[in-house]
C-alpha cells in the first residue's frame, strides 16, 4: 500500500462527502444515475421526445426547475444564515435583483413601436443573452462543486488543483456544451446570430470531424483530472465520480442524434445538484430572537427535507407561470398536463408581457444570487454557508 493510499493523521474521511455517500450519490453525483436511466428510458424509440424519457422529463420539471431558480433567492432573503450580508451588501444583494427586474419590466412593458426594437426583437436579444448566461452558469455549478469537495479533501489551498478545476468545469463543462449544441442547431435563435459566423458553414460541413475531436478533448481531460486526483495524497473520491459525470455528459452531447436525452439529462443534473446543495447550506444558521415569522422560517431552514419540500411545491405552483418565458420556440408546454386551460389561458392572456418579464428576470437573479450566496472566497458567506461547508462528524 503507498503512503498516499494511508488515512492521514486526524483526518476525519467522512469529511470528504457533504452529508454522506448516499446523499451525496442521489444529489451531487445525479448525473451516474440519470445516465443510465435516461438512456434505457428511450431504448428503442425512433424519436426520444416520443419515448418515457419525455415523461420522466415531466416530472423532474415540475418537481425541480422553479424550485432550484428560486433556492439562492431563498437563501439570501429568507435565511438567518445570510441575513448579516443584506446589511453589509446592499448593492449586489438588493440593488443588482432590483435594478434587474425594473430593466426587464421597462423592455417587455412597453408596445411594439414605444421603442426602437419591437417586442419579438427585445424578447430574441434577451434570450441569447440568457443562453450565454446559463451556459455559463451551468458550468459554474460544477466548478462550485468541484470546490466544495477540494476544500472538504483539505486541498482549498492548491492552486494546481484549483487551475485543473477550473479548466475542466468551464472547458469541458461550458465551452464543449457550446460547441454541440452548434452542432445540434439548439443555441437559442441560432439562425439569428451563430449561423451569420464565418465559420458557420465550416462546423455544418466538419461536425464529424469535429464531434471526434472533442470527445478525445473530453477523454483526454477526464484522464489528466483522473491522473491528477489519483496522485494526490489527499486523493478524494467524491471529486473522482463528479469527474466521470462531467465527462460522460458531455460525451452523450457530442453524440449525433442524441440532443434530447442530453438535454434531459443535462438539465435535471443542474436542479438537483442546486437544490441539494441549498437545502444544506443554512441548516447550521443561528436561531432569531423574538420575531415569530422568522423564527418559523429557521426551523424550515435546519431541516433539509423542509426545504426539498418547499422547492418542490413552488416548482409545481409556478410552473404555469414561468413557462410563458421558458418555451418561446414552441417547446412542451408541461405545466397543461397540470394545470390545463388555466395554463393555456395565460399564455394568450393580458399578462404575457409582465410574465416575460418576470421570467427573464427570476433567471437573471438567479445567476447573480448563485455567484453571491455561494461566493466562498468571502469570510462572511463561509460562515453563512457553514452548514455546508463544515465536514460531517
Amino acid at each position: 500500500m503507498s503512503v498516499a493510499s494511508l488515512p492521514l493523521p486526524g483526518r476525519n474521511l467522512q469529511s470528504l462527502w457533504v452529508r454522506g455517500p448516499v446523499w451525496d450519490g442521489f444529489w451531487m453525483f445525479s448525473a451516474l444515475w440519470l445516465i443510465p436511466l435516461g438512456l434505457w428510458l428511450c431504448s428503442g424509440y425512433d424519436d426520444p421526445e416520443d419515448s418515457p424519457l419525455n415523461l420522466f422529463y415531466f416530472g423532474a420539471t415540475a418537481l425541480f426547475w422553479i424550485g432550484h431558480r428560486l433556492s439562492s433567492t431563498w437563501l439570501a432573503y429568507c435565511t438567518e444564515a445570510y441575513r448579516p450580508l443584506l446589511r453589509s451588501q446592499p448593492i449586489r444583494l438588493v440593488a443588482f435583483p432590483l435594478l434587474i427586474v425594473a430593466v426587464c419590466l421597462a423592455l417587455f412593458l412597453p408596445g411594439d413601436t414605444a421603442l426602437p426594437w419591437s417586442r419579438e426583437e427585445r424578447l430574441i436579444a434577451l434570450a441569447i443573452l440568457d443562453y450565454i448566461f446559463v451556459t455559463y452558469h451551468f458550468a459554474s455549478q460544477h466548478y462550485g462543486a468541484f470546490s466544495l469537495y477540494r476544500l472538504r479533501a483539505g486541498r482549498s489551498s492548491c492552486t494546481h488543483t484549483r487551475k485543473m478545476d477550473r479548466f475542466f468545469a468551464l472547458g469541458v463543462g461550458g465551452a464543449l456544451v457550446f460547441l454541440s449544441d452548434i452542432l445540434a442547431g439548439a443555441v437559442a435563435f441560432q439562425d439569428k446570430w451563430i449561423d451569420n459566423w464565418f465559420l458557420a458553414a465550416w462546423f455544418v460541413a466538419h461536425q464529424e470531424a469535429i464531434r471526434t475531436t472533442a470527445t478525445g478533448i473530453v477523454i483526454a481531460a477526464t484522464a489528466g483530472m483522473l491522473f491528477m486526483e489519483l496522485r494526490s495524497a489527499r486523493r478524494s473520491l467524491p471529486r473522482i465520480l463528479y469527474v466521470l459525470g462531467i465527462a460522460a455528459m458531455v460525451a452523450i452531447a457530442l453524440r449525433p442524434r442524441t440532443l434530447f436525452p442530453f438535454l434531459v439529462i443535462w438539465t435535471t443534473q443542474h436542479w438537483i445538484v442546486a437544490t441539494g446543495i441549498a437545502s444544506q447550506t443554512p441548516i447550521a444558521e443561528q436561531a432569531p430572537a423574538g420575531n415569530a415569522v422568522r423564527q418559523k422560517l429557521h426551523k424550515m431552514n435546519t431541516r433539509p427535507w423542509a426545504i426539498v419540500a418547499l422547492f418542490t411545491l413552488l416548482s409545481v405552483t409556478l410552473l404555469p407561470v414561468f413557462e410563458v418565458e421558458a418555451n418561446r420556440q414552441d417547446g412542451t408546454y408541461y405545466s397543461d398536463r397540470i394545470f390545463g386551460a388555466l395554463a393555456t389561458e395565460l399564455r394568450t392572456s393580458s399578462w404575457v408581457p409582465v410574465l416575460l418579464a418576470l421570467g427573464f428576470a427570476t433567471g437573471f437573479i438567479h445567476y447573480l444570487l448563485d455567484g453571491s450566496v455561494y461566493r466562498m472566497s468571502n469570510p462572511q458567506i463561509r460562515t453563512a454557508a457553514r452548514g455546508l461547508l463544515a465536514p460531517e462528524k
